[in-house]
Protein backbone atom coordinates (compact mmCIF):
# COMPACT_ATOMS: atom_id res chain seq x y z
CA UNK A 1 0.00 0.00 0.00
CA UNK A 2 1.34 3.42 -0.98
CA UNK A 3 1.61 6.09 1.69
CA UNK A 4 3.19 9.52 1.73
CA UNK A 5 3.92 12.29 4.26
CA UNK A 6 2.47 15.71 3.47
CA UNK A 7 2.85 19.42 4.21
CA UNK A 8 -0.21 19.86 6.35
CA UNK A 9 -2.01 22.88 7.59
CA UNK A 10 -2.02 22.45 11.37
CA UNK A 11 -3.42 24.51 14.25
CA UNK A 12 -1.44 26.84 16.42
CA UNK A 13 -0.70 24.58 19.42
CA UNK A 14 -2.12 27.21 21.79
CA UNK A 15 -5.43 27.14 19.91
CA UNK A 16 -5.73 23.46 19.01
CA UNK A 17 -8.51 22.63 21.49
CA UNK A 18 -10.59 25.54 20.15
CA UNK A 19 -9.99 24.66 16.50
CA UNK A 20 -10.16 20.85 16.26
CA UNK A 21 -13.74 19.63 16.00
CA UNK A 22 -15.89 16.53 15.79
CA UNK A 23 -16.33 15.10 12.27
CA UNK A 24 -19.05 16.70 10.18
CA UNK A 25 -21.26 13.61 10.16
CA UNK A 26 -21.71 12.85 13.86
CA UNK A 27 -23.76 15.97 14.62
CA UNK A 28 -26.72 17.65 13.00
CA UNK A 29 -26.77 21.35 12.22
CA UNK A 30 -28.14 22.45 15.58
CA UNK A 31 -25.68 20.27 17.50
CA UNK A 32 -22.83 21.68 15.40
CA UNK A 33 -24.07 25.20 16.05
CA UNK A 34 -24.09 24.57 19.81
CA UNK A 35 -20.60 23.04 19.81
CA UNK A 36 -19.18 26.00 17.86
CA UNK A 37 -20.96 28.63 19.95
CA UNK A 38 -18.38 31.06 21.30
CA UNK A 39 -15.63 29.38 19.25
CA UNK A 40 -15.12 31.46 16.10
CA UNK A 41 -12.11 29.34 15.10
CA UNK A 42 -13.84 25.99 15.48
CA UNK A 43 -13.30 23.87 12.38
CA UNK A 44 -17.05 23.26 12.34
CA UNK A 45 -17.32 26.67 10.64
CA UNK A 46 -15.52 25.01 7.71
CA UNK A 47 -17.13 21.56 7.85
CA UNK A 48 -20.69 22.77 8.52
CA UNK A 49 -20.74 26.39 7.37
CA UNK A 50 -24.55 26.45 7.52
CA UNK A 51 -24.13 27.15 11.25
CA UNK A 52 -23.17 30.71 10.26
CA UNK A 53 -26.59 31.25 8.66
CA UNK A 54 -30.10 31.45 10.11
CA UNK A 55 -31.84 28.16 10.94
CA UNK A 56 -33.55 26.67 7.93
CA UNK A 57 -30.90 27.77 5.42
CA UNK A 58 -30.35 25.12 2.74
CA UNK A 59 -27.08 23.40 3.77
CA UNK A 60 -26.35 22.58 0.11
CA UNK A 61 -26.77 26.08 -1.31
CA UNK A 62 -23.95 27.96 -3.06
CA UNK A 63 -23.54 30.40 -0.18
CA UNK A 64 -22.71 27.57 2.24
CA UNK A 65 -19.71 26.37 0.25
CA UNK A 66 -18.54 29.93 -0.36
CA UNK A 67 -18.74 30.61 3.38
CA UNK A 68 -16.80 27.42 4.13
CA UNK A 69 -14.01 28.63 1.85
CA UNK A 70 -14.10 32.09 3.44
CA UNK A 71 -13.81 30.57 6.92
CA UNK A 72 -11.01 28.24 5.80
CA UNK A 73 -9.05 31.14 4.31
CA UNK A 74 -9.60 33.23 7.45
CA UNK A 75 -8.14 30.51 9.69
CA UNK A 76 -5.01 30.56 7.55
CA UNK A 77 -4.65 34.34 7.25
CA UNK A 78 -5.09 34.77 11.00
CA UNK A 79 -2.41 32.19 11.79
CA UNK A 80 -4.83 29.81 13.47
CA UNK A 81 -3.82 27.27 10.79
CA UNK A 82 -0.25 27.32 9.48
CA UNK A 83 1.58 25.40 6.78
CA UNK A 84 4.28 22.92 7.81
CA UNK A 85 7.72 23.75 6.42
CA UNK A 86 8.32 20.19 5.21
CA UNK A 87 6.40 16.93 4.65
CA UNK A 88 5.38 15.24 7.90
CA UNK A 89 3.31 12.41 9.19
CA UNK A 90 1.65 12.34 12.59
CA UNK A 91 1.16 9.76 15.30
CA UNK A 92 -2.34 10.28 16.64
CA UNK A 93 -3.28 8.71 19.98
CA UNK A 94 -6.76 8.82 21.49
CA UNK A 95 -7.65 7.77 25.02
CA UNK A 96 -11.24 7.41 26.17
CA UNK A 97 -12.82 5.35 28.98
CA UNK A 98 -9.64 3.30 29.54
CA UNK A 99 -9.36 2.57 25.81
CA UNK A 100 -6.32 3.75 23.84
CA UNK A 101 -5.69 3.59 20.10
CA UNK A 102 -2.79 5.06 18.15
CA UNK A 103 -2.94 5.70 14.42
CA UNK A 104 -0.71 7.29 11.82
CA UNK A 105 -1.89 10.28 9.78
CA UNK A 106 -0.56 10.31 6.23
CA UNK A 107 -1.86 10.30 2.68
CA UNK A 108 -2.83 7.29 0.58
CA UNK A 109 -3.15 7.08 -3.20
CA UNK A 110 -6.55 7.48 -4.85
CA UNK A 111 -5.70 4.59 -7.21
CA UNK A 112 -5.33 2.28 -4.22
CA UNK A 113 -8.86 3.29 -3.27
CA UNK A 114 -10.13 2.66 -6.80
CA UNK A 115 -8.32 -0.68 -7.11
CA UNK A 116 -9.70 -2.05 -3.81
CA UNK A 117 -6.37 -2.04 -2.02
CA UNK A 118 -8.31 0.22 0.31
CA UNK A 119 -11.47 -1.82 0.81
CA UNK A 120 -15.00 -0.68 1.66
CA UNK A 121 -17.94 -2.25 3.43
CA UNK A 122 -20.69 0.38 3.01
CA UNK A 123 -22.49 2.11 0.16
CA UNK A 124 -22.51 5.88 0.09
CA UNK A 125 -25.59 8.07 -0.11
CA UNK A 126 -25.44 10.32 -3.20
CA UNK A 127 -26.53 13.50 -1.41
CA UNK A 128 -23.81 13.14 1.24
CA UNK A 129 -21.12 12.11 -1.24
CA UNK A 130 -21.99 15.02 -3.53
CA UNK A 131 -21.88 17.42 -0.59
CA UNK A 132 -18.43 16.33 0.57
CA UNK A 133 -17.17 16.26 -3.03
CA UNK A 134 -18.22 19.85 -3.51
CA UNK A 135 -16.69 20.90 -0.18
CA UNK A 136 -13.37 19.18 -0.97
CA UNK A 137 -13.31 20.84 -4.39
CA UNK A 138 -14.28 24.27 -3.06
CA UNK A 139 -11.63 24.16 -0.32
CA UNK A 140 -9.13 22.36 -2.57
CA UNK A 141 -8.43 20.30 0.52
CA UNK A 142 -9.39 17.20 2.49
CA UNK A 143 -10.67 18.89 5.65
CA UNK A 144 -11.25 15.69 7.63
CA UNK A 145 -9.30 12.42 7.62
CA UNK A 146 -10.67 9.03 6.66
CA UNK A 147 -10.45 6.42 9.44
CA UNK A 148 -8.67 3.36 8.00
CA UNK A 149 -7.63 0.12 9.65
CA UNK A 150 -5.20 -2.62 8.67
CA UNK A 151 -4.26 -6.03 9.99
CA UNK A 152 -1.63 -5.57 12.69
CA UNK A 153 1.93 -5.28 11.42
CA UNK A 154 4.56 -5.54 14.17
CA UNK A 155 7.23 -3.31 12.53
CA UNK A 156 4.77 -0.40 12.47
CA UNK A 157 3.90 -0.94 16.14
CA UNK A 158 7.60 -0.85 17.01
CA UNK A 159 8.15 2.41 15.12
CA UNK A 160 5.14 4.06 16.76
CA UNK A 161 6.03 2.97 20.28
CA UNK A 162 9.67 3.99 19.89
CA UNK A 163 8.96 7.44 18.48
CA UNK A 164 6.24 8.24 21.04
CA UNK A 165 8.50 7.17 23.92
CA UNK A 166 11.41 9.31 22.76
CA UNK A 167 9.67 12.53 21.69
CA UNK A 168 7.39 15.13 23.24
CA UNK A 169 3.88 15.50 21.79
CA UNK A 170 3.11 18.32 19.39
CA UNK A 171 -0.53 18.51 20.56
CA UNK A 172 -2.14 17.26 23.75
CA UNK A 173 -5.66 18.16 24.88
CA UNK A 174 -8.93 16.70 26.15
CA UNK A 175 -12.12 17.48 24.28
CA UNK A 176 -15.65 18.19 25.53
CA UNK A 177 -16.52 14.47 25.41
CA UNK A 178 -13.60 13.51 27.64
CA UNK A 179 -11.41 12.08 24.86
CA UNK A 180 -7.73 12.88 25.20
CA UNK A 181 -5.96 13.56 21.91
CA UNK A 182 -2.16 13.35 21.67
CA UNK A 183 -0.29 14.03 18.44
CA UNK A 184 3.40 13.57 17.68
CA UNK A 185 4.86 15.30 14.62
CA UNK A 186 7.26 13.14 12.57
CA UNK A 187 9.13 15.47 10.22
CA UNK A 188 11.65 15.03 7.44
CA UNK A 189 12.49 12.11 5.14
CA UNK A 190 14.90 10.44 7.55
CA UNK A 191 12.20 10.16 10.19
CA UNK A 192 9.18 9.45 7.94
CA UNK A 193 10.72 6.95 5.51
CA UNK A 194 10.81 4.00 7.97
CA UNK A 195 7.06 4.40 8.43
CA UNK A 196 6.20 4.59 4.72
CA UNK A 197 8.58 1.69 4.02
CA UNK A 198 6.77 -0.39 6.65
CA UNK A 199 3.42 0.36 5.03
CA UNK A 200 4.82 -0.93 1.73
CA UNK A 201 4.51 -4.37 3.35
CA UNK A 202 0.85 -3.87 4.32
CA UNK A 203 -1.17 -5.37 1.47
CA UNK A 204 -4.60 -3.95 2.30
CA UNK A 205 -6.38 -1.30 4.31
CA UNK A 206 -10.07 -1.02 5.17
CA UNK A 207 -12.35 1.99 5.52
CA UNK A 208 -13.54 1.80 9.10
CA UNK A 209 -15.28 5.19 9.22
CA UNK A 210 -15.46 7.73 6.41
CA UNK A 211 -16.90 6.11 3.29
CA UNK A 212 -18.29 9.44 2.09
CA UNK A 213 -15.01 11.25 2.81
CA UNK A 214 -12.96 8.66 0.93
CA UNK A 215 -15.38 8.48 -2.02
CA UNK A 216 -15.45 12.27 -2.35
CA UNK A 217 -11.66 12.56 -2.11
CA UNK A 218 -11.33 9.98 -4.88
CA UNK A 219 -13.89 11.79 -7.03
CA UNK A 220 -12.19 15.17 -6.69
CA UNK A 221 -8.77 13.70 -7.42
CA UNK A 222 -10.04 11.79 -10.45
CA UNK A 223 -11.88 14.82 -11.84
CA UNK A 224 -8.81 17.02 -11.46
CA UNK A 225 -6.66 14.38 -13.13
CA UNK A 226 -9.08 14.12 -16.06
CA UNK A 227 -9.27 17.90 -16.45
CA UNK A 228 -5.52 18.52 -16.29
CA UNK A 229 -3.88 18.23 -19.72
CA UNK A 230 -0.47 18.47 -18.03
CA UNK A 231 -1.13 15.74 -15.46
CA UNK A 232 2.08 13.91 -14.54
CA UNK A 233 1.13 11.91 -11.42
CA UNK A 234 3.01 14.08 -8.93
CA UNK A 235 0.09 16.35 -8.09
CA UNK A 236 -1.31 16.50 -4.57
CA UNK A 237 -4.78 15.55 -5.82
CA UNK A 238 -3.53 12.00 -6.44
CA UNK A 239 -3.45 11.46 -2.67
CA UNK A 240 -5.95 11.84 0.17
CA UNK A 241 -5.84 12.20 3.96
CA UNK A 242 -6.18 9.21 6.29
CA UNK A 243 -5.39 8.02 9.78
CA UNK A 244 -4.51 4.31 9.84
CA UNK A 245 -5.00 2.20 12.98
CA UNK A 246 -4.05 -1.43 13.64
CA UNK A 247 -7.19 -3.54 13.78
CA UNK A 248 -6.55 -4.94 17.26
CA UNK A 249 -6.79 -1.46 18.81
CA UNK A 250 -10.20 -0.46 17.49
CA UNK A 251 -13.36 -0.19 19.52
CA UNK A 252 -16.73 -0.64 17.79
CA UNK A 253 -19.96 0.28 19.54
CA UNK A 254 -23.40 -0.92 18.43
CA UNK A 255 -25.53 1.03 15.98
CA UNK A 256 -29.10 0.74 17.22
CA UNK A 257 -32.43 0.92 15.36
CA UNK A 258 -35.69 2.66 16.15
CA UNK A 259 -38.97 2.48 14.17
CA UNK A 260 -41.87 4.94 14.03
CA UNK A 261 -44.80 2.49 14.10
CA UNK A 262 -45.75 -1.18 14.07
CA UNK A 263 -46.87 -1.14 10.44
CA UNK A 264 -50.56 -1.26 11.31
CA UNK A 265 -50.21 -4.07 13.86
CA UNK A 266 -51.26 -3.91 17.47
CA UNK A 267 -48.81 -5.05 20.13
CA UNK A 268 -50.14 -8.60 20.42
CA UNK A 269 -50.23 -9.19 16.66
CA UNK A 270 -46.69 -7.83 16.39
CA UNK A 271 -45.40 -10.15 19.13
CA UNK A 272 -47.16 -13.11 17.53
CA UNK A 273 -45.36 -12.48 14.25
CA UNK A 274 -42.02 -12.07 16.06
CA UNK A 275 -42.44 -15.47 17.71
CA UNK A 276 -42.46 -17.10 14.27
CA UNK A 277 -38.81 -16.13 13.66
CA UNK A 278 -37.31 -15.43 17.09
CA UNK A 279 -37.17 -16.74 20.63
CA UNK A 280 -38.74 -14.13 22.89
CA UNK A 281 -37.93 -13.70 26.57
CA UNK A 282 -38.85 -11.17 29.22
CA UNK A 283 -35.20 -10.48 30.10
CA UNK A 284 -35.25 -6.81 31.17
CA UNK A 285 -31.69 -6.08 30.02
CA UNK A 286 -31.31 -3.08 27.71
CA UNK A 287 -28.34 -4.59 25.82
CA UNK A 288 -28.04 -8.06 24.27
CA UNK A 289 -25.66 -10.50 26.00
CA UNK A 290 -23.81 -11.16 22.73
CA UNK A 291 -24.36 -11.87 19.05
CA UNK A 292 -27.49 -13.55 17.66
CA UNK A 293 -29.71 -11.49 19.95
CA UNK A 294 -31.16 -8.00 20.28
CA UNK A 295 -32.85 -6.18 23.14
CA UNK A 296 -36.22 -4.71 22.17
CA UNK A 297 -37.94 -1.78 23.88
CA UNK A 298 -41.71 -1.79 23.36
CA UNK A 299 -44.59 -0.38 25.37
CA UNK A 300 -42.43 0.66 28.31
CA UNK A 301 -40.49 -2.61 28.76
CA UNK A 302 -37.33 -4.32 27.52
CA UNK A 303 -37.32 -7.89 26.25
CA UNK A 304 -34.91 -10.12 24.32
CA UNK A 305 -35.12 -11.60 20.83
CA UNK A 306 -32.64 -14.35 20.00
CA UNK A 307 -31.95 -16.86 17.23
CA UNK A 308 -29.44 -19.62 16.40
CA UNK A 309 -26.32 -18.64 14.51
CA UNK A 310 -27.25 -18.65 10.80
CA UNK A 311 -25.99 -21.71 8.95
CA UNK A 312 -24.27 -19.89 6.10
CA UNK A 313 -20.81 -19.10 4.75
CA UNK A 314 -21.83 -15.52 3.97
CA UNK A 315 -20.33 -13.04 6.46
CA UNK A 316 -23.20 -10.66 5.69
CA UNK A 317 -25.98 -13.13 6.45
CA UNK A 318 -24.42 -13.81 9.86
CA UNK A 319 -24.65 -10.17 10.91
CA UNK A 320 -27.27 -9.38 13.53
CA UNK A 321 -28.30 -6.28 11.56
CA UNK A 322 -28.91 -8.41 8.45
CA UNK A 323 -30.98 -10.95 10.40
CA UNK A 324 -33.03 -8.17 11.97
CA UNK A 325 -33.61 -6.56 8.58
CA UNK A 326 -34.46 -9.77 6.73
CA UNK A 327 -36.64 -11.40 9.38
CA UNK A 328 -38.27 -8.45 11.14
CA UNK A 329 -37.81 -4.95 9.75
CA UNK A 330 -38.71 -5.82 6.15
CA UNK A 331 -41.35 -8.59 6.42
CA UNK A 332 -43.07 -7.45 9.63
CA UNK A 333 -42.53 -3.70 9.89
CA UNK A 334 -42.37 -2.98 6.16
CA UNK A 335 -38.95 -1.30 6.18
CA UNK A 336 -37.86 -2.35 2.68
CA UNK A 337 -34.91 0.01 2.21
CA UNK A 338 -33.50 1.26 5.51
CA UNK A 339 -31.27 3.72 3.64
CA UNK A 340 -34.26 5.74 2.45
CA UNK A 341 -37.27 4.80 4.60
CA UNK A 342 -38.12 7.69 6.93
CA UNK A 343 -39.92 5.35 9.36
CA UNK A 344 -36.57 4.07 10.67
CA UNK A 345 -33.76 5.92 12.38
CA UNK A 346 -30.34 4.85 13.63
CA UNK A 347 -28.89 5.78 17.02
CA UNK A 348 -25.15 5.49 17.61
CA UNK A 349 -24.08 3.36 20.52
CA UNK A 350 -22.30 6.28 22.17
CA UNK A 351 -25.76 7.59 23.10
CA UNK A 352 -26.62 4.36 24.93
CA UNK A 353 -29.87 2.37 25.25
CA UNK A 354 -31.31 5.13 27.40
CA UNK A 355 -31.60 7.29 24.27
CA UNK A 356 -33.77 4.57 22.69
CA UNK A 357 -36.01 4.36 25.73
CA UNK A 358 -36.43 8.12 25.85
CA UNK A 359 -37.50 8.37 22.23
CA UNK A 360 -40.02 5.53 22.45
CA UNK A 361 -41.40 6.88 25.72
CA UNK A 362 -41.94 10.24 24.02
CA UNK A 363 -44.63 8.61 21.89
CA UNK A 364 -42.99 9.65 18.63
CA UNK A 365 -41.51 6.17 18.05
CA UNK A 366 -43.03 2.75 18.59
CA UNK A 367 -40.20 0.25 19.05
CA UNK A 368 -36.43 0.24 19.42
CA UNK A 369 -33.76 -2.42 19.01
CA UNK A 370 -30.51 -2.37 21.00
CA UNK A 371 -27.85 -4.26 19.05
CA UNK A 372 -24.62 -6.10 19.85
CA UNK A 373 -21.56 -4.48 18.23
CA UNK A 374 -20.05 -5.79 15.02
CA UNK A 375 -16.46 -7.03 15.41
CA UNK A 376 -13.48 -5.76 13.44
CA UNK A 377 -12.98 -9.31 12.18
CA UNK A 378 -16.50 -9.30 10.73
CA UNK A 379 -15.90 -5.95 9.05
CA UNK A 380 -12.68 -7.20 7.41
CA UNK A 381 -14.28 -10.47 6.32
CA UNK A 382 -17.16 -8.60 4.67
CA UNK A 383 -14.85 -6.17 2.88
CA UNK A 384 -12.61 -9.03 1.72
CA UNK A 385 -15.67 -10.84 0.34
CA UNK A 386 -16.63 -7.72 -1.60
CA UNK A 387 -19.95 -7.52 0.23
CA UNK A 388 -21.75 -4.51 1.66
CA UNK A 389 -22.94 -4.21 5.24
CA UNK A 390 -26.46 -3.10 6.05
CA UNK A 391 -26.52 0.66 6.58
CA UNK A 392 -25.40 1.98 9.95
CA UNK A 393 -23.86 -1.26 11.18
CA UNK A 394 -20.77 0.12 12.91
CA UNK A 395 -20.12 3.04 15.25
CA UNK A 396 -16.43 3.61 15.94
CA UNK A 397 -15.49 5.45 19.09
CA UNK A 398 -13.62 7.62 19.78
CA UNK A 399 -14.04 9.72 16.65
CA UNK A 400 -11.15 11.41 14.87
CA UNK A 401 -11.01 15.17 15.32
CA UNK A 402 -11.06 17.25 12.15
CA UNK A 403 -8.74 20.23 11.74
CA UNK A 404 -5.72 18.67 13.49
CA UNK A 405 -4.03 18.25 10.12
CA UNK A 406 -5.50 19.37 6.80
CA UNK A 407 -4.30 18.11 3.43
CA UNK A 408 -4.44 20.57 0.55
CA UNK A 409 -4.81 19.48 -3.08
CA UNK A 410 -2.93 22.32 -4.78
Amino acid sequence: MRTKPFQALTPNPDQVAQIASVPYDVVNTEEARALADGKPDSFLHVLRAEIDFPPGTDPYSDQIYAKARENFDRLQSSGALARESEPCLYLYRQTWNNHTQTGIALTCHIDDYANDIIRKHEKTRPVKENDRTRLNDTLSANPGPVFLTYKDHAPIDTLVDSFAAQNDPHFHFTDEAGVTHTVWRVAGETATKPFTDAFDDVPLAYVADGHHRSASAHRVGSERRDNNPNHNGDENYNWFLNVLFPASQLKILPYNRIVKDLNGLDKNAFLTKLAESFTLSDDPGDSPPGPHAVSMYLDGAWSQLSWPEPDTDSPIEKLDAAVLQDRLLAPILGIGDPRTDERIDFVGGIRGPEALKKRVDSGDWAVAFSMAPVTVEQLIAIADAGEIMPPKSTWFEPKLRSGLFVYTLD
